[in-house]
């Protein structure tokens, strides 16, 4: 019996380890061929070990993304609009999760469910009435048609911090109100200080989706100076002509930022999941 449980355990294993490495594969590819001559991305043996490895001109790719196509400029762009983007949906979702939890106001759960209906909407079929509403503010090719939509009640957000909200014990809302903490000062000080959880989690998805967005900034962004990172990659293709080993190169530095905040916030993630699974 122990010895089958074993072979099974040693069999779940090796799937799993089978499992990762098709998943990393891709990533590692990317890597890999970043430090690449052109020539030799598509080479006819394929290879992961770079043909540039161990030599004077190793990081050249890099030099040549962040001098000649300045891409640090493009990411500071990114990280403006993803950071405006993030505390933006944080700011408003937070308040709007709390209202939907713990007021109470005539057509409530309307709302609610109208709210949760426009998650189904994808934006493709948003873009065009809002670029004309852009269009009429004069707010073309600026960062304000990337930053002000994410100003407004993100779905998900918010349905997020209202089943957060609703399992904090009803007598702490009693006790402020009690207290006479009005409904800004209950929020502010009682409540948004526990959600850090479910404030990273969605800081870090709003932060993604805003980094990795490349339809609004195609649409109204034509100056290059205000080009993100995303745009600034479109750069390495033409209609005749791929610069796979700068493309690689510039989407590695590209995600370098996304990696870095998941490693240093990936505990709130975690908490915030496996809380959302006890309650389920």
């Amino acid at each position: 019996m122990r010895k089958n449980n074993r072979i099974q355990t040693t069999g779940v294993y090796a799937l799993l380890i089978l499992v990762a490495l098709v998943s990393i594969f891709p990533f590692l590819w990317m890597v890999s061929s970043s430090f690449k001559s052109d020539s030799n991305v598509f080479s006819a043996t394929p290879s992961l070990f770079s043909d540039m490895l161990f030599r004077k001109d190793m990081f050249r790719n890099y030099q040549v993304v962040l001098k000649e196509f300045q891409f640090s400029r493009y990411i500071l762009n990114s990280l403006f609009v993803s950071l405006s983007c993030a505390i933006g949906q944080v700011l408003v979702c937070s308040l709007a999760g709390f209202a939907f939890a713990k007021m109470k106001f005539r057509g409530k759960n309307f709302v609610f469910s109208f709210l949760l209906m426009t998650m189904m909407i994808p934006v493709q079929v948003t873009i065009i009435p809002e670029y004309f509403l852009m269009m009429s503010f004069g707010w073309i090719d600026s960062f304000l048609p990337l930053i002000v939509p994410s100003f407004l009640a993100g779905a998900f957000g918010t349905f997020m911090y209202k089943e957060f909200f609703e399992v904090v014990p009803q007598p702490l809302f009693d006790a402020g109100i009690i207290d006479g903490v009005g409904a800004f000062g209950m929020f502010s000080r009682i409540y948004f200080p526990l959600t850090a959880s479910p404030t990273v989690t969605l800081f870090i998805i709003a932060f993604m989706n805003a980094w990795n967005g490349l339809l609004r900034p195609m649409l109204y962004i034509s100056t290059d100076k205000l080009q993100t990172v995303t745009l600034a990659l479109t750069a390495f293709q033409s209609q005749y002509d791929t610069q796979w080993n700068l493309l690689l190169a510039g989407s590695v530095i590209s995600i370098l930022p996304l990696l870095i905040l998941f490693v240093f916030c990936q505990r709130y993630i975690i908490e915030s999941a496996m809380g959302s699974g006890v309650k389920g």
